[in-house]
């Protein structure tokens, strides 16, 4: 399987026993959706590796605790420190109304309810403090806070966000 089609889940962080047990730290806000997988994927050396669960459940809140078939000693566990993990796309819970996983709405068209067409989603930007969609306007690049106060509206059908940005943000960009 290939990165593009899995969705990235948390990492590995330490080990938990001399059996093999891992701990996972969840990129998630909903880790108890993860506690009973079968299997999932680990990055080493660029390529995602399957691994089958044998067991797996919620640790001291947001870590997850692995049992992993055919890792069974602390030297095996040691090869998957700080590994990222993987699941295939088709298992996120799916989402309604203006809620939105952040690669989903690559391509979407902007539409702010002043400004009118603002352009194309190419990236989010979520390394600063609050997340950004990065727009090209013409060649520009228009960058508009994640904020559900600016959000009014998600078409998934249409593949429309529909914004209510504050008067001159996007002018801004276009001076």
């Amino acid at each position: 399987m290939e990165k593009k089609e899995c969705f990235y889940l948390g990492k590995i962080v330490k080990k938990y026993s001399f059996k093999g047990e891992l701990l996972a730290k969840l990129d998630t806000d909903q880790p108890d959706l993860y506690e009973h997988l079968d299997a999932l994927f680990i990055e080493i050396n660029n390529s995602l590796i399957p691994y089958f669960v044998e067991k797996s459940q919620l640790h001291k809140s947001d870590l997850l605790r692995l049992k992993l078939e055919d890792v069974s000693n602390e030297n095996e566990a040691d090869q998957l420190l700080k590994k990222d993990l993987y699941l295939p796309l088709e298992l996120l819970p799916k989402l309604e109304g203006n809620t939105f996983y952040y690669h989903e709405i690559i391509g979407f068209q902007v539409i702010d309810e002043n400004f009118g067409l603002v352009g194309q989603i190419t990236a989010v930007n979520d390394t600063t403090s609050q997340a950004l969609f990065e727009i090209n306007h013409n060649g520009k690049e228009i960058l508009i806070p994640i904020n559900d106060e600016i959000i009014t509206h998600l078409d998934r059908k249409a593949k429309i966000i529909s914004v209510k940005t504050p008067p001159g943000l996007i002018e801004l960009y276009l001076d």
